[in-house]
């Protein structure tokens, strides 16, 4: 077989990971044409006190107009998008540096410049962005500086303070919007994330992992303030024989149904759940006996209706087993230790049929 850059669905893989990388570019682009912009302000104003030359005014405006698109372009089209953009940003630190110098240390600008700098480095790639950008800066700013004469000229003009003040309150505006946006994004994630580890993929319901916290919760509960709850352990009566005559795939739509059965049924701070293979479960908070009966004939009857348009003959019923909280459960391995005998009795006795411990 030839290399893997030829095989279309390794093209498609790198695709999707090149698609964080290029949003980072896009990203740091919008805020690099802001930031040029925006630091160009003060640097015009030293520049204009300074009577510098036309070729400096060149590089200015090159520095604000083009490289911010040379910049995009390039990551946009690197193997490695993220990488490159990250040494964007160090010659972005070293242009920095270099102005700082043509513009004679100005305090007020330099200070401001390099406040910014610092701030957008940190927020792109933490210290060590911040560690890699420094050397450049220094260089850049050493090599112009003694280019340009040794210029030092501390003191600010009030004009080139008013200008500083875009570059102050806008850029970090800019800069504190984009951060927000990124912790809301990430929270966002985490939350999908922490939905999927809690949640079993074929039917929908919360996983066994999910489940437990919840019981355990409940038996907690239970001993503290005297709140009774039920729990139903939910088994599909012939599953490996459904799955062997009508395939897995009816199998499949046959996990789906019942998570759809056991969510209609649930109410409140139900929580319905799946063990894995055949097995449900349905903890009911609170429940007496009483309704956990009347929900657990519920479940039964509403899965012994279920009709599959692709096999209109097939019939599933389950086998349930039920316990309230009690005074001799010290931990929820008791619970269902009893729920357990419970849906035993209930299988051994012929199926489809509600069993309580």
């Amino acid at each position: 077989m030839g290399p893997l850059k030829h095989v279309p669905y390794y093209d498609n893989i790198a695709d999707r990971s090149r698609t964080p990388a290029l949003r980072f570019v896009s990203r740091i682009h919008r805020m690099r044409m802001l930031g040029t912009a925006l630091c160009a302000l003060p640097i015009a104003s030293v520049l204009l006190e300074r009577d510098a030359p036309g070729w400096v005014w060149t590089a200015l405006l090159f520095n604000v107009l083009v490289w911010p698109q040379i910049a995009w372009l390039l990551a946009g089209r690197a193997r490695d998008p993220a990488a490159l953009e990250y040494r964007n940003l160090v010659l972005d630190a070293a242009a920095g540096g270099a102005w700082i110098a043509a513009i004679g240390v100005g305090l007020i600008p330099t200070a401001v410049l390099l406040s910014v700098l610092a701030a957008d480095r940190f927020a792109a790639g933490g210290w060590r962005l911040v560690a890699r950008a420094l050397p450049a800066l220094l260089a850049a700013f050493a090599v112009t500086w003694v280019l340009a004469g040794r210029p030092f000229e501390p003191e600010t003009s009030t004009r080139t303070m008013v200008a500083c003040l875009p570059l102050i309150l806008g850029y970090q505006l800019a800069l504190s919007a984009v951060t927000w946006r990124l912790g809301r994004t990430i929270a966002r994630h985490n939350r999908e994330l922490e939905r999927i580890t809690r949640t079993d993929s074929a039917s929908n319901l919360p996983n066994r992992r999910h489940f437990d916290a919840r019981a355990a919760h409940a038996v907690k509960l239970f001993k503290r303030s005297g709140r009774q709850a039920a729990l139903l352990l939910i088994d599909i009566d012939n599953f490996k024989a459904t799955n062997d005559r009508y395939g897995h795939g009816m199998g499949d739509i046959v996990v789906r149904r019942v998570g759809e059965v056991l969510r209609g049924v649930a109410a409140g701070d139900d929580v319905p759940a799946r063990f894995g293979g055949d097995e449900f479960a349905l903890l009911l908070a609170p429940a007496d006996r009483e309704r956990a009966l009347v929900v657990a004939e519920r479940v039964r009857i509403g899965i012994a209706d279920l009709v599959f348009e692709a096999e209109p003959g097939m019939r599933c019923t389950v086998s349930i087993g039920l316990a309230e909280t009690r005074s001799a459960h010290a931990a929820l391995a008791d619970w269902i230790r009893d729920v357990d005998a419970a849906l035993y009795r209930a299988k051994a006795a012929g199926r489809d049929r509600v069993e309580a411990g």
